[in-house]
């Protein structure tokens, strides 16, 4: 009896506390879309304070995507996004793969040697002179190319690999199946969560890719939809009486549209991204 209570007492507490911070995680995302949602002189009524809008105008949203090269960046963020994270995950799925092979000669060498980047960065100059020499600067390969794998997942999706039962392998090599056969005929359709895990991740760091659009890229039809999100700001903050839509409105406005889309994309992959993580964490 007394274990069955202290048994309570502690579900009470644990779901108490997850309770406050989904609490304090909801209220900002509900402000925003608030704010975005409300007509400036009714902002300005209530304090700046605004949970729940009175009156409801879009005039945020629509003077956003009148924004200049608004919509090409936003293709230019969507196509980033979808082929960068299928390169990320090819690329990965394939060196993760290898590694993950007792039998690979000099395995701990290479495996060391892709891991070093967690310890040691080459550096901005170095990255940078290596893209332009390359001739990827003002391109969208200068997004995609350079970022192809990153040694923190690659180190994910390896351990995963590593914990496959090796009698799969064994009993496909008995009925004669290569190694690209065994990957993408056995190993891959029972790695879903590692597979959505490491897409999910690439895709946000896709999506929400600043430094590297602006560092790379000079054409404004070709940067990302983050870069334009800030010079808009800018601008618009430097602005006076002259601005359709005030600083804050269309500020809150370009928060809910670079956010949607990660949003509705993640409770899809919810399941197979949790179970990845803890899959490739445990082995790891």
């Amino acid at each position: 009896m007394v274990k069955h209570s202290k048994n309570r007492i502690y579900n009470f507490t644990v779901n108490t506390i997850l309770i406050l911070i989904g609490l304090v995680c909801f209220f900002p995302m509900l402000y925003v879309v608030s704010v975005s949602l409300t007509p400036y002189e009714e902002y300005l009524r209530q304090g700046g304070i605004v949970l729940f809008p009175r009156k409801i105008t879009f005039e945020a949203y629509v003077q956003f995507w009148k924004e200049p090269y608004i919509m090409e960046c936003f293709r230019n963020t969507v196509f980033i996004t979808v082929f960068g994270t299928m390169s990320n995950i090819l690329v990965t799925v394939l060196m993760a793969y290898a590694l993950s092979r007792k039998n690979l000669i000099f395995g701990k060498f290479f495996t060391f040697y892709c891991l070093t980047p967690l310890l040691i960065t080459g550096g901005l100059v170095p990255t940078y002179l290596i893209v332009r020499n390359t001739g990827l600067l003002n391109s969208l390969s200068a997004l995609i190319i350079p970022s192809l794998v990153s040694p923190y997942i690659l180190l994910i999706t390896r351990s995963f690999f590593s914990s496959i039962d090796s009698s799969l392998y064994e009993s496909a090599r008995i009925d004669g199946a290569g190694e690209f056969r065994i990957l993408f005929a056995i190993i891959l359709p029972v790695s879903l969560p590692i597979i959505a895990t490491i897409g999910l991740m690439y895709g946000v760091a896709h999506w929400n890719q600043y430094f590297a659009s602006l560092m790379y890229i000079s054409d404004s039809a070709k940067r990302t939809l983050q870069v334009v999100l800030r010079e808009m700001l800018n601008r618009a903050s430097s602005m006076e009486s002259d601005v359709v839509v005030p600083t804050r409105t269309l500020q809150m406005a370009g928060v809910v549209v670079s956010a949607v889309p990660i949003i509705l994309v993640y409770p899809f992959l919810q399941k197979h991204f949790t179970q990845g993580i803890m899959l490739g964490a445990i082995k790891g």
